[in-house]
């Protein structure tokens, strides 16, 4: 069955899904190009995808912001289409096996932070700022990064006026606990802060594999999401950094600094990660971790086809040598008797002297395992790829921390900036320690005064009643 949206596209299958609907692989079917498609029930419970495409509509125009072709109503769904992009970076990260070079994750950084940048100079929050929200570019757009899934979106500010929305306390988490603000998790309203602090554990994830709070188990997700709190809040900048370039502190320790309606100092972030590139002698060549894996693996797939190649003409020249032997035998049949003992002999001594099909075999055999060999030896030792393999891939090494005690007897006024940052993320730690006791202190005394039932026992024939507050009715 030919499905179709807005009169032009046809849908095809599917290839993902978002927090609020699916999506479809489309054609345009005037101009054959393709599109991704996204479909959402009108019967949801809380529909966003006219909402989302909204959002896109406010931010179009932005490099890496999806363009949406067309929106409207199909049958019992609403639908949305837009530019089809190329994997997520979640998918990326699991393709180079759970871990990014330096490299790869400095070239994200900077791509990441000028998107985040973007959408707040639009006076949107994402509020779920996470790998599978970043899909690369296809065609010549493969090295760019794109942001996808604005269903939690929201304005912090007015785009007129620039008055900042009031700050707000026991709001629902919202967004992936994973890479959640600690901000957020105390039910603080989210803001341009909260944003930056998930791409801060997105880029640690990158570097490391994983994170402190991940795999924690509970009973219910209201304690799982509490678990990962706490961990949150008893990992400081230092210790979730550690063994990693100090630029990842600082980074994190500067956005643990802000304040609620503070603008972020998009620049000073994007310089520390640059200046972290160049000191390791890299090259903005676009050259990611999962181009130099696939070209690695081109390579072992063309030694692979190589080897079936010959081992095929080997196997052809084999058939083609016993054809040969096959027609001599029937010419020498035809030349001696058959029932002598001379033709027994002077067959006897033809096959001595004929090509040795079962040598033929065993060298056939020989050659697999030495392919295998090489396979193996292939996969012990790297592919020598010289035109992509000019950078440097080794880790960068992490520096000492230059805002030590020489920052504090007068140095530069950038380690003092970074001395700052530190005392205030400490004091701001200080405080969400401080409101998460008050929190527990008034849910504990929420839970004591819930009314109990009645531990009397119940005499023969009469009920129970609650011990229920009238005013609660």
């Amino acid at each position: 069955m030919d499905l179709r949206v807005g009169r032009k596209y046809r849908i095809g299958r599917k290839i993902g899904s978002g927090s609020f609907g699916d999506i479809y692989l489309g054609t345009n079917i005037i101009s054959g190009e393709e599109v991704a498609i996204k479909l959402e029930n009108i019967r949801a419970k809380h529909p966003q995808l006219e909402y989302e495409a909204k959002v896109y509509k406010a931010l179009c125009g932005g490099v890496g912001i999806p363009f949406v072709r067309w929106f409207g109503t199909e049958c019992d769904y609403n639908a949305m289409v837009i530019d089809l992009l190329g994997p997520s970076l979640e998918d990326l990260f699991n393709y180079c096996n759970r871990k990014f070079s330096y490299k790869t994750v400095l070239l994200l950084a900077d791509q990441l932070l000028c998107r985040i940048e973007f959408i707040h100079a639009r006076s949107f929050i994402h509020r779920d700022i996470k790998p599978d929200n970043f899909l690369m570019g296809i065609g010549k757009k493969g090295s760019q990064v794109n942001v996808i899934d604005f269903g939690l979106a929201k304005k912090y500010r007015d785009p007129r006026t620039y008055v900042h929305i009031p700050y707000r306390e026991n709001k629902n988490l919202t967004g992936t606990a994973r890479y959640a603000s600690i901000n957020t998790h105390l039910g603080i309203e989210q803001s341009r802060r909260d944003d930056l602090e998930s791409l801060g554990y997105v880029l640690i994830y990158f570097c490391r594999g994983s994170l402190p709070w991940q795999g924690l188990k509970a009973a219910t997700k209201r304690q799982k999401y509490d678990r990962i709190l706490e961990k949150k809040m008893s990992t400081p900048a230092e210790v979730l950094a550690r063994g990693l370039p100090i630029e990842f502190t600082h980074y994190l320790n500067y956005i643990r600094s802000l304040r609620f309606e503070d603008k972020p100092d998009y620049m000073y972030l994007r310089r520390l990660f640059r200046d972290l590139f160049v000191r390791e002698h890299y090259v903005y060549d676009y050259i990611f971790d999962w181009t130099v894996f696939k070209y690695k693996l081109h390579q072992q797939q063309q030694q692979q086809q190589q080897q079936q190649q010959q081992q095929q003409q080997k196997l052809v020249q084999g058939d083609d040598d016993k054809k040969k032997a096959g027609a001599q035998i029937q010419n020498a049949q035809k030349i001696i008797p058959a029932d002598g003992l001379q033709a027994q002999a002077a067959q006897q001594q033809y096959y001595q002297g004929s090509p040795d099909l079962n040598n033929a075999v065993l060298n056939t055999g020989n050659h697999d395992a030495s392919a295998n060999n090489n396979n193996n030896n292939n996969n012990n030792s790297p592919v020598t790829v010289k035109p992509l393999l000019q950078q440097p891939q080794n880790p960068a090494v992490a520096v000492p921390d230059p805002s030590g005690t020489n920052a504090v007897n007068g140095g530069s006024s950038a380690q003092t900036y970074k001395i700052q940052h530190y005392q205030d993320a400490q004091a701001q730690a200080q405080q969400q320690q401080y409101y998460y006791q008050q929190r527990q202190q008034a849910q504990a005394q929420a839970q004591s005064q819930k009314p109990q039932p009645s531990q009397q026992p119940a005499q023969q024939g009469q009920q129970t009643m609650p011990n229920v507050n009238p005013t609660w009715l």
